[in-house]
């Protein structure tokens, strides 16, 4: 098949996406498919006057991506696209999209993850891998990803959304129930997300969350065991523990060599297993998503499981969570990937 691997985009998660991307392009060409990588907003330049031959370009057009221990400047991306245009789309993206058979979703965060690219790709007729676009808005906006969760009776912490200017920021420092945790809606890969741990780093908090997000919420913070449980297609994978190698599980820890000990499948005994397993798949069904997603849940000293949030598209770096839950089934990276994509072709999109 000829297969579009969209990535990048200007989200904080770019860099993230890239490697997602490369990973995903290089393993399905492996498997025999024409599948080329296309960042979503810096497009090609120019493309050959035949755009099919792009299809057997050489490495898939694939980057060298890396993830550094800090999030991209999107500026100068802004900055080093020629036309400088608005469009979230590249130029010629859209052209080789509907070139494809198939356009496999390697996007994290805005552009990506909230449903409007999915959208797009719907409008035109293209194929695409994933959840729709209204289920990848729901899951992407925290907030009303919560109010499903509450409404469905799922666990999940106590929470609000938080309105304020500047000036309010002292007050609600004060007033805020403590421990607890402050995060922008529509963040991922921990970006825009604090653990403060006094009142003074709660107002620092409150100061910083809003360069990510203009909606924020505040979550009450539930300390035991950090786990995380992909679903693929009907079934639940087994859960990842994750242990930071320092205090909190952040941007750095989550993507730098030794920043965190994952263990796969996850020291659990089997009725935690299956909770955590039925914990995802219930998420899963509840905010509509579709092929494969990852839930991130907390198990309490009590044993009890909390859903901190779903995925909608979680990360696929060959390293990432779903491809080592996929393993321990297995499940190799091109299997993982091959699967997503008959999986995806198989729905019948509204």
């Amino acid at each position: 098949m000829k297969i579009v691997v969209l990535a990048g985009g200007l989200s904080p998660e770019r860099a993230v996406s890239l490697v997602t991307g490369t990973g995903i392009c290089r393993a399905l060409r492996q498997r025999g498919h024409r599948a080329i990588l296309v960042d979503l907003f810096l497009g090609l330049e120019t493309v050959p006057e035949d755009p099919e031959t792009l299809f057997d370009a050489e490495d898939g057009l694939c980057p060298e991506a890396r993830i550094d221990t800090a999030a991209p400047d999107l500026e100068a991306v802004r900055r080093s696209r020629r036309d400088q245009s608005p469009q979230v789309f590249g130029p010629h993206v859209l052209e080789l999209c509907q070139r494809a058979d198939v356009v496999f979703l390697g996007l994290h965060g805005q552009d990506g993850e909230d449903g409007r690219v999915q959208a797009a790709l719907e409008l035109l007729g293209v194929p695409y891998t994933g959840s729709g676009y209204l289920a990848s808005g729901i899951a992407m906006d925290k907030a009303v990803a919560k109010r499903i969760m509450t409404a469905e009776g799922i666990p999940t912490p106590r929470w609000g959304v938080l309105a304020y200017t500047p000036e309010e920021a002292d007050r609600l420092a004060r007033e805020l129930p403590m421990p607890c945790v402050v995060k922008c809606t529509t963040g991922g890969s921990s970006l825009g997300v604090f653990l403060p741990e006094t009142r003074e780093e709660l107002r620092e908090a409150l100061a910083k969350v809003r360069q990510f997000s203009g909606e924020v919420i505040w979550e009450e913070r539930i300390y035991g065991r950090e786990l995380t449980v992909a679903v693929l297609g009907e079934r639940a994978l087994p859960a990842v523990e994750t242990t930071p190698a320092g205090k909190d599980f952040d941007y750095a820890a989550k993507y730098q060599k030794g920043g965190a000990r994952e263990v796969c499948p996850a020291p659990l005994t089997e009725a935690e297993a299956q909770a955590a397993g039925a914990l995802a798949l219930r998420v899963h069904k509840a905010l509509g998503l579709a092929v494969y997603s990852r839930t991130d849940m907390m198990l309490d000293q009590d044993g009890k499981l909390w859903c901190l949030e779903a995925n909608s598209l979680p990360g696929m770096t060959p390293t990432s969570f779903v491809p080592q839950e996929a393993a321990a089934v297995g499940m190799d990276y091109g299997q993982l990937c091959e699967e997503i994509v008959r999986l995806s072709l198989g729905l019948k999109r509204r």
